[in-house]
C-alpha cells in the first residue's frame, strides 16, 4: 500500500510538471528546455514543502520573465529517505536524463555521494537543506549550498552559555554525519567562553525508545544540567517525549536546540511541542517583507489544495531557501544561454560499469560560474553564493512557551546578544550579557535561571580527601579513636571548608577521608593527594594545600583562603654597637639640606624686614650676617635675644616658629625610635649570603619548599627538615654551627603561626617565592569551584573567619606584625613640603609688601634725579640701595630715641639774629621729625623732614624750614649717633 502511494505521488508530480512544461512549449515554440533534476524525500514534510516551493518559484519566475529563452524542465526523484536511493536517483538523472543541475538531495548524509557524482559529471548540485558542516570538507567546485552552515550557529549557542555563566554543557546528537559535523565547532566555541564538554551523548538514528530512555537516565546521574540537542526532527520528537516522561523537563534543567530543530518547530505535533516547554532554540532570522507575507499566503492555499489531508501547515526557512535556489538556477541558466546543454559521452566499452559511463556536461563550468555571480533579493533575504554557500549569520534566540515561540534575543557576529536587532552601521561592543535577553520561562515553568549543574541523583556523599601529618596540626588534625573505631578531622582548614559549605544556597553531603595507610601513617605527599583527585579516587581535597602551577595542570583550585608566599624566618640579635652619627638618620639628606636652606632664607627675610627699623640688625656687615643667622637658628630652642619690630617680620617669624616646632618634634620622635627599636636586628637579611657562607636552612617535611630551595642553589647538606613549630625553634636556637639552622623557609601561614608563639626571638625578613596561598582542590572543570570560591570571599570578609582564626590560630597580641620593618625609616621632604611651602609663600608675601611700601614712601627721592647730568640706571640703583641702607627715621623706634635727647636750650650768647633772645625746643611731634646736621662752620642745622614752618616757631619768632643757629658745640656722641648709617 505504501509503495502504491509513492508511485501515485510520483506520477502526479510528473504529470503536473510535464503539463506545465508542455503548456509553456505550446505558448512559445522558441523556448529552450533545460533538464534539471530534483531529489527529495517526498514522504517527509520538508520534502513536500521544498518540492512545492520549487514549482511555485519557477512559475513566478517565468511569469515575470516571459521573455527569457530558457525554461527549466524538472525531473523529480523520490530518495525515500535512503542514502542508496538518493545515489541511484542522482546517477539515473545524470546518465539517462542528462540533467544540467540537481536540486537536492534533502539531507547531509545523502549529499555525500551525490556531490561526488556532480563533481565527476560537472553537474552543479544545489542543496537547500543539507546543512552539515562536514560537507564543506569535500571542496567540490560543483556543490552549492543555499542553506546556513551548521557551524554558523555555534557562536550564538556559546554566547547563551556564557550569558548565564554555565561552565559545562553536554551535546546530545544523532550518530551520523549530520550530527557529528557540528561537534568540533561547538566544542571550540564553548571552550572560548570557558565552558567544557564533560560528556557527549550520541543516539543512533534508529534507536528505540528504551535506548533513548537509558541514555537520558545516564545523563540524570551526572552533574551537568545543560544539554544542547542537534538531531533530526523525528528523533528530536521522541527524545523530548521521553525526557518529559522521566522528569528531565523539570526545574533545574536547560535545553538548547540547534537551528535544524528550531527552524521546524512550527511543523512539530502539538503533543511533542507540549513536552518542549521552556526549551531555548537558535533559529535562523528571516527579515519580514511584504513579498514574503504574500508568498506565505499563496503557498499555504496552494499546498492545501495539493495536499488536502494535511491541515496544519506553516512555511519555514527551508521552503524559502528552496524557492530562492530554484530562482537562482533559472537566472544562471538564462545567463549561459541555450548553447552546449549536452553531455560528452565517454568511449563505449563492454567492460564499463555504470559509473564509468557517466558523461560530462559541456555547460557545467559556465553554469558554475553563472551561479557564483547570481545576485538578487530573495524571499530569505539578500542572495549571493559566497564560497558556494549563502552568507547568513543572524539568529533569533527563541523560547518555547505553550504552543508558541517567543523571541527573547537576537544574535549577530558584530553585536552578540541584543534584545533588538541593531543596524549594521551601529556596531557596538560584542555583548554576552544576560541583561540583553528578555524574560525566559525555563523548564518546569519557573523564572529562576538554572545554575546548570546539580549533585548527582545517586545521593552519594562527596569523598573529601584530607592529609595526615604530624606537625602544624592547627591546620589539619586527624585523630582516630580505637575504642569507637571513628576518625575525627579538625583544624583551621577544615573549619573554613565547613563554614563555606554551610553558606552555599544548596545542601551538599560530604565526608572527610584521611589520606592514610591502614596503619594510620600518611599515604604520601600533598602532590600525591592532589593526584588522587585527578584520578577520581577523591571528589575533592581539603587541607593546607598551596595553589601552585604544576598542581593546577591536573586539578582546579578554589580561591585562596589564606595569605600567600614563602618567607624566611631568622633569629633576632641585640645590636650593641653605637653609631656616632645616628643623630643624622632621623632626617633624610634632602630634608637636612632643605631645612638648612630655609634657615638661611628666613634669616635673610627677617634682616630685610628689620634692617631699617631695628638697631639689633644694623652695624657692620659681618655683624648683620651673624645676627640674622643667629636669630633664624635660635628659633629651634626659642632663645632669641633680639626683638623683631615690624609687623611683617613678626608674621614671618610666627609661621616659621610653627614649622620649626613640628620639625623638631618629628626629629625627636624619629630619633627616639631609632635608638630603641634598632637594638634588635635580624641575624641574616640576604638569602644569597646564606648560600655563599654554606649555612644550613630548614624546611617543613613534605613541603614543596624543598624544590624551591634546590632551585635557589642550596646544597643537600645545607637542608634540614622539621615537623613542628617546636622542632623549628629548637633548630634555630642551636644555629647552623651547632647542628641547627640559620634560617627557616616556609609558607606565610606557617611562619605567622610560628612567630605567634616565638615572636620575641625571631622575625620574618623577606619573601623568597610567590604563591597563591591555601585553596581547596576539585577535579578539573568541577562546577563546585565557582560557587565555593564566591562563598570563600563571603566567609573571609565576615566575622566567621575572625572566630575561626581566634579558635585555631591564636597569636600573641603583644607580638608585632612580622611585616613591620625592624627600623624606622628616615623622614623625607615628602612629609614636610607643605609646611615649607607655607613658610616660603608667607616670607615672599612679606618681602613683596615691604619692598612695595619702601618704594612708595621714597618715590620722590628714588625717581627724581638729584643730578640731572648724571642720571644713569646704575646710579639710580646705587641711590636706591643707599636709601634702603639708611634708617627709617619715620619709624616709631627712632622717634622715641630722638625724644630721649631732652630739650636743647639756646643760650643768650649763642643765638644771633635781630638781637632777640629766643629759646628753641627740639621735641618733634609724633607725626614729624627733624634731622640735626653739623654745618661747615661748626654750628648745628635742623633740617625739616616734611614739617610745616610753623611747627618750629614760637609766638614771637618765625623760623624757616632750614635755620642756621649759633649754639654751643654739640657733643661728638650725639653727632655720631645722628649721622650713623
Amino acid at each position: 500500500m505504501r509503495v502504491a502511494t509513492r508511485i501515485a505521488l510520483s506520477l502526479f508530480f510528473f504529470i503536473v510538471t510535464s503539463g506545465r512544461i508542455f503548456m509553456g512549449k505550446a505558448q512559445n515554440k522558441t523556448f529552450i528546455p533545460v533538464n534539471v533534476g530534483v531529489i527529495l524525500d517526498l514522504d517527509t514534510w520538508k520534502g513536500r514543502m521544498g518540492w512545492s516551493c520549487i514549482n511555485m518559484a519557477l512559475s513566478d519566475f517565468y511569469a515575470s520573465n516571459s521573455h527569457y529563452k530558457t525554461r527549466l524542465v524538472l525531473d523529480t526523484r523520490d530518495s525515500k529517505n535512503d542514502v542508496v536511493e538518493a545515489a541511484v536517483a542522482a546517477l539515473y538523472l545524470i546518465k539517462n536524463t542528462e540533467v544540467q543541475a540537481i536540486i537536492g538531495p534533502q539531507n547531509s548524509i545523502q549529499a555525500n555521494f551525490v556531490i561526488d557524482l556532480g563533481e565527476k559529471a560537472h553537474v552543479p548540485i544545489i542543496s537547500f537543506s543539507a546543512t552539515s558542516s562536514s560537507l564543506t570538507s569535500h571542496k567540490s567546485e560543483y556543490f552549492f549550498r543555499v542553506a546556513q552552515n551548521d557551524s554558523a550557529q555555534v557562536k550564538a549557542i556559546s554566547a547563551i552559555v556564557k550569558a548565564f555563566g554555565w561552565k559545562q554543557a553536554v551535546p546530545i546528537y544523532i550518530d551520523n554525519e549530520y550530527g557529528e559535523g557540528i561537534i568540533p565547532f561547538l566544542i571550540d566555541a564553548l571552550q572560548d567562553v570557558d565552558a567544557r564538554v564533560p560528556y557527549r551523548s550520541v543516539i543512533a538514528p534508529l534507536a528505540t525508545d528504551d535506548e533513548i530512555s537509558e541514555e537520558l537516565y545516564k545523563l540524570m546521574t551526572m552533574q551537568t544540567r545543560v544539554f544542547i540537542v542537534h538531531m533530526s526532527q523525528n528523533l528530536n520528537s521522541r527524545l523530548f517525549t521521553k525526557a518529559k516522561e522521566i522528569g528531565m523537563m523539570s526545574e533545574g534543567y536547560v535545553w538548547i536546540v540547534t537551528s535544524g530543530i528550531a527552524n521546524s518547530l512550527s511543523s512539530i505535533e502539538p503533543s511533542v511541542l507540549d513536552s518542549m516547554q521552556g526549551v531555548l532554540g537558535v533559529k535562523t532570522y528571516i527579515p519580514k517583507t511584504k513579498e514574503l507575507e504574500n508568498f506565505a499566503i499563496r503557498w499555504k492555499r496552494t499546498f492545501q489544495q495539493e495536499n488536502p489531508n494535511i491541515t496544519n501547515v506553516d512555511l519555514n526557512v527551508f521552503g524559502l531557501w528552496a524557492y530562492d535556489a530554484a530562482s537562482a538556477l533559472a537566472i544562471a541558466v538564462e545567463k549561459v544561454g541555450g548553447e552546449n546543454f549536452v553531455f560528452e559521452q565517454p568511449n563505449a566499452s563492454n567492460n564499463l560499469i555504470d559509473l564509468e559511463t557517466i558523461g560530462v556536461s559541456k555547460s557545467g563550468p559556465k553554469l558554475r560560474e553563472a551561479l557564483l555571480g547570481v545576485r538578487f533579493r530573495g524571499l530569505s533575504g539578500a542572495f549571493s553564493l559566497l564560497n558556494r554557500q549563502i552568507k547568513s549569520s543572524t539568529f533569533q534566540i527563541t523560547n518555547v512557551i505553550d504552543d508558541i515561540e517567543r523571541v527573547v534575543a537576537f544574535w549577530t557576529p558584530e553585536n552578540g546578544l541584543r534584545r533588538e536587532l541593531m543596524n549594521s552601521a551601529n556596531k557596538n561592543v560584542y555583548s554576552t550579557s544576560m541583561n540583553n535577553l528578555r524574560h525566559i520561562t525555563w523548564p518546569g515553568d519557573v523564572d529562576i535561571v538554572p545554575k546548570g549543574w546539580e549533585i548527582p541523583t545517586s545521593g552519594k556523599k562527596l569523598r573529601i580527601g584530607v592529609p595526615v601529618k604530624d606537625g602544624f596540626s592547627e591546620f589539619v588534625q586527624v585523630t582516630h579513636d580505637h575504642s569507637t573505631n571513628t576518625t575525627q578531622v579538625r583544624g583551621y582548614s577544615i573549619a573554613v571548608f565547613d563554614a563555606v559549605m554551610e553558606s552555599l544556597p544548596y545542601a551538599i553531603r560530604y565526608e572527610f577521608i584521611p589520606f592514610a595507610k591502614p596503619d594510620g601513617e600518611s599515604a604520601g605527599t600533598y602532590n600525591d593527594l592532589v593526584y588522587q583527585v585527578y584520578q577520581g579516587n577523591f571528589d575533592a581535597a581539603v587541607g593546607d594545600m598551596t595553589i601552585i602551577e604544576n598542581r593546577s595542570r591536573y586539578v582546579d583550585f578554589t580561591l585562596p583562603y589564606t595569605e600567600s608566599g614563602v618567607s624566611m624566618v631568622v633569629p633576632l640579635q641585640y645590636s650593641g654597637r653605637k653609631n656616632a652619627w645616628v643623630f643624622l638618620k632621623p632626617l633624610s639628606w634632602d630634608l637636612w639640606i632643605t631645612s638648612a636652606c630655609f634657615f638661611v632664607f628666613i634669616g635673610f627675610v627677617v634682616w630685610f624686614l628689620e634692617h631699617r627699623v631695628n638697631e639689633d640688625f644694623r652695624g657692620l656687615p659681618s655683624h648683620q650676617v651673624g645676627t640674622s643667622l643667629w636669630y633664624s637658628f635660635s628659633t629651634m630652642v626659642f632663645a632669641q635675644r633680639e626683638i623683631v619690630i615690624s609687623n611683617c617680620a613678626r608674621f614671618v617669624v610666627i609661621i616659621w616658629v610653627f614649622v620649626v616646632l613640628i620639625l623638631t618634634q618629628s626629629y625627636t620622635a624619629s630619633l627616639a625610635s631609632l635608638l630603641t627599636v634598632q637594638q634588635l636586628q635580624p641575624t641574616v637579611t640576604d638569602v644569597n649570603q646564606l648560600i655563599k657562607n654554606g649555612e644550613k636552612v630548614g624546611y617543613q617535611e613534605g613541603s614543596f619548599v624543598l624544590g624551591i630551595l634546590k632551585e635557589m642553589n642550596f646544597k643537600d647538606f645545607q637542608l634540614k627538615q622539621y615537623n613542628s613549630t617546636d622542632e623549628c625553634h629548637e633548630l634555630l636556637s642551636k644555629g647552623s654551627a651547632n647542628g641547627g639552622i640559620a634560617a627557616a623557609f616556609d609558607e606565610v601561614p606557617y611562619m605567622k603561626l610560628f612567630l605567634g608563639k616565638y615572636c620575641s626571638k625571631y622575625t620574618m625578613v623577606s619573601s623568597v617565592y610567590k604563591t597563591d596561598g591555601f585553596g581547596f582542590v576539585f577535579p578539573m572543570g568541577s562546577p563546585l569551584v565557582a560557587d565555593i570560591s564566591r562563598q570563600i570571599l563571603n566567609v573571609t570578609e565576615g566575622e566567621i573567619m575572625k572566630e575561626i582564626e581566634r579558635a585555631w590560630l591564636e597569636e600573641n597580641t603583644n607580638c608585632p606584625d612580622p611585616n613591620t620593618p625592624s627600623s624606622s625609616p628616615s623622614l623625607s621632604i615628602a612629609s614636610f613640603w607643605g609646611l615649607f611651602l607655607i613658610a616660603g609663600v608667607a616670607s615672599l608675601l612679606a618681602l613683596i609688601f615691604s619692598i612695595s611700601m619702601f618704594l612708595y614712601k621714597e618715590r620722590q627721592q628714588l625717581f627724581i634725579p638729584s643730578d640731572p647730568e648724571d642720571d644713569s640706571i646704575w646710579r639710580r640703583i646705587l641711590h636706591m640701595f643707599r636709601m634702603f641702607d639708611k634708617k627709617d627715621l619715620t619709624s616709631h623706634t627712632f622717634r622715641k630715641k630722638t625724644m630721649s635727647f631732652g630739650d636743647i636750650e639756646s643760650s643768650t650768647h649763642g643765638i644771633h639774629g635781630n638781637d632777640v633772645s629766643t629759646r628753641i625746643k627740639c621735641s618733634p611731634s609724633p607725626s614729624n621729625s627733624t634731622e640735626l646736621i653739623e654745618t661747615q662752620s661748626g654750628s648745628l642745622k635742623f633740617h625739616d623732614l616734611g614739617m610745616s614752618s610753623g611747627e618750629y616757631s614760637d609766638s614771637s619768632t618765625n623760623v624757616d624750614q632750614t635755620s642756621q643757629l649759633a649754639i654751643p658745640p654739640v657733643p661728638n656722641e650725639l653727632i655720631k649717633y645722628q649721622n650713623q648709617d
